[in-house]
């Protein structure tokens, strides 16, 4: 198998993967190449089907490599296929992801010391959805279970890893661009997303 042969043997696999494909798992499926050229390989598809300006791109996602349908495009997905729905979170799930992101792995009492508000339901939506997980336990008294963010948190968000999320100082330069008289959602519903 040649290079070229081994670049469309991995885009074979990314296309029936149901997960983004890491080059770890691709090291293990050819065994004979070595990364450097399976990450060459990854780099030039990427580059290829951003040149194809098509309707999905091959992207680098959650510490792998996925197909995804082009942004610019979701409304119309979502309008012409009624059953998919969109990924809300309300304004208390958003404190609560953004907390576990930042901080993780962190204990419920933590986040509603930070929130001042109980957590609780908002942290089960989120074990529900799968952004969040249990990543052990804190070693104090009562043992409380520590949150930690899953792959699916950096697919939905689409970020290939944790050290994508925006630092403070951006954070900080976003908001102060904002529109000042932007109105918050309400947050009498915290379990709805």
């Amino acid at each position: 198998m040649d290079l070229s042969d081994l670049k469309k043997a991995i885009e074979s696999i990314i296309f029936i993967a149901d997960q983004p494909v890491s080059v770890d798992k691709l090291s293990l499926a050819f065994p004979n190449f070595e990364r450097a050229q399976i990450r060459k390989c990854l780099k030039d598809l990427v580059q290829e089907w951003e040149d194809l300006d098509r309707g999905f791109l091959l992207s680098e996602i959650a510490g792998g490599f996925q197909f995804r349908t082009d942004p610019k495009y979701s409304e119309d997905i979502s309008n012409y296929n009624k059953k998919i729905k969109k990924f809300r979170l309300s304004r208390a799930a958003l404190e609560v992801i953004a907390i576990i992101a930042y901080k993780q792995p962190v204990t419920r009492v933590e986040i509603e010391s930070i929130r001042g508000v109980d957590s609780s339901g908002v942290i089960n939506v989120l074990l529900e959805r799968r952004v969040i997980e249990i990543k052990g336990r804190k070693e104090v008294i009562g043992k409380p279970f520590l949150y930690g963010t899953t792959s699916e948190f950096l697919e939905v968000f689409g970020l290939k890893s944790l050290n994508d999320l925006p630092t403070l100082k951006e954070i900080d330069e976003i908001s102060q661009n904002l529109e000042p008289n932007i109105t918050p959602i309400e947050e009498n519903n915290e379990t709805a997303l």
